[in-house]
């Protein structure tokens, strides 16, 4: 099945461009391949689009998880309301990075006491997943003189329709289930932990903005319900994310409009049952998934009983999303193209494979492309998520994959 090629990278004389430079020649500056490369333009094009298009009282998080890169998450630092993390290493990238604390949020099922006394020391909000939480974080308080600033993650009774990950709805690790709220809100203030608001994330990867539409408002309504029983006024109120991008044949643009509309009577309702929160999205693969490319070099073209392979130096050690074995069921191609080959019109059926000795390591299976010589490069689009820090890239014992911010 074949993709249309991503129109956000613009060709110019058959060839992809890629932060304003042709992809041969960025390949040469990079000094090998395989390498990921990120557009810090489409990044930024990417959180302007949003600003236009969202009410202004909504902020803006960063899933830091979605892409830990510390290149491109210093350039995010300059746009966006702040982060949320979900591990102490990832809490010293956006400390790096100059994201000030009190726009640092911390989720996760298994956060360990240390780093929950790392979270304290640092003064950043700590999303309550646990009744086990409450007594390390009073701990830590009590060390270090300062009570910790939570939240409380919120396990709703709904489920995000059509995500590609249900994070939140029916049993989960993630978050206190809605019923259990209540006593854990009351525990909280026993305790005199700092409380400060409701965290949400019900699911991501949803192209369906009715869907989210919907959880964002139940989302907020069971906010104000919960309200009732916190120890102290909801100063935050994050909604989580969900917003997808296109990855495979038939899939359509999270159309932004609706969520834009419905953020907007959410905000004019919270102004009045929830007058002192701050409403935020938290978004991870949507800031930055379009605006990266997977970029790895033709090694050699087999004939196997009729079927072309190309087999190049990158593979699912390093793009492990792309070889289908990071959440797919089915196995579907990322969209993918020659590099230096994108217009011509003499095609053929190819598989693309790594050099891996697993018949899993395999990058796009029997699609259109155009013909193809060791040398070439070989692109895989959408790549800017949930790429190489996914991937188990020491596997084999190959190199580390190179990473450029362009």
């Amino acid at each position: 099945m074949n993709h249309p090629v991503s129109t956000l990278f613009p060709v110019a004389d058959d060839t992809l461009i890629v932060g304003g430079q042709p992809l041969p020649r960025l390949a040469a500056r990079v000094g090998r391949t395989p390498f990921y490369a990120y557009d810090r333009a489409l990044i930024s094009r990417r959180v302007a689009q949003l600003r236009a298009t969202l009410p202004p009282q909504i902020k803006l998080h960063y899933a830091l998880k979605a892409n830990p890169m510390p290149a491109l998450l210093g350039h995010l630092a300059q746009c966006i309301d702040g982060v949320d993390i979900a591990s102490a290493g990832e809490l010293k990238l956006a400390l790096d990075a100059g994201i000030p604390p009190d726009a640092i949020s911390f989720a996760g099922p298994g956060k360990t006491a240390a780093e929950l006394a790392q979270a304290v020391a640092a003064g950043i909000l700590v999303n309550i997943e646990s009744v086990r939480e409450i007594p390390l974080l009073a701990a830590a308080s009590q060390e270090m003189g300062v009570p910790a600033r939570v939240a409380l993650r919120v396990n709703p009774d709904f489920e995000l329709k059509a995500a590609g990950m249900k994070m939140g709805g029916g049993s989960k690790p993630f978050g206190i289930d809605a019923a259990m709220a209540p006593e854990l809100l009351a525990a909280i203030g026993q305790t005199g932990l700092a409380f400060e608001g409701f965290h949400f994330f019900p699911g991501s990867q949803n192209l369906k903005s009715a869907a989210i539409v919907e959880a964002q408002q139940r989302s907020f309504a069971l906010a104000v319900e919960l309200a009732a029983h916190a120890p102290a006024a909801v100063k935050s109120l994050n909604l989580g994310g969900g917003f997808g991008i296109p990855y495979f044949p038939g899939e359509t643009r999270l159309d932004i409009a609706p969520i834009a509309a419905n953020l907007a009577a959410i905000a004019a309702d919270a102004a009045l049952a929830l007058p002192r929160a701050e409403i935020v999205i938290e978004l991870g693969r949507y800031l930055v998934g379009e605006a990266g490319i997977y970029v790895c070099r033709v090694i050699d073209r087999k004939l196997s009983r009729g079927q072309v392979f190309l087999v190049t130096d990158g593979g699912l050690h390093q793009h492990l999303s792309a070889s289908g074995n990071f959440g797919q069921v089915l196995r579907k191609n990322y969209p993918v193209a020659i590099g230096t080959r994108i217009d011509h019109d003499c095609r053929e059926t190819v598989s693309i494979v790594g050099p891996l000795c697993t018949p899993l390591d395999v990058l796009a299976d029997r699609v259109q492309l155009p013909h193809a010589q060791p040398g070439d490069l070989v692109v895989i689009f959408q790549s800017g998520a949930y790429g190489a820090s996914v991937s188990p890239q020491a596997f084999l014992a190959h190199p580390p994959v190179v990473e450029v911010l362009v």
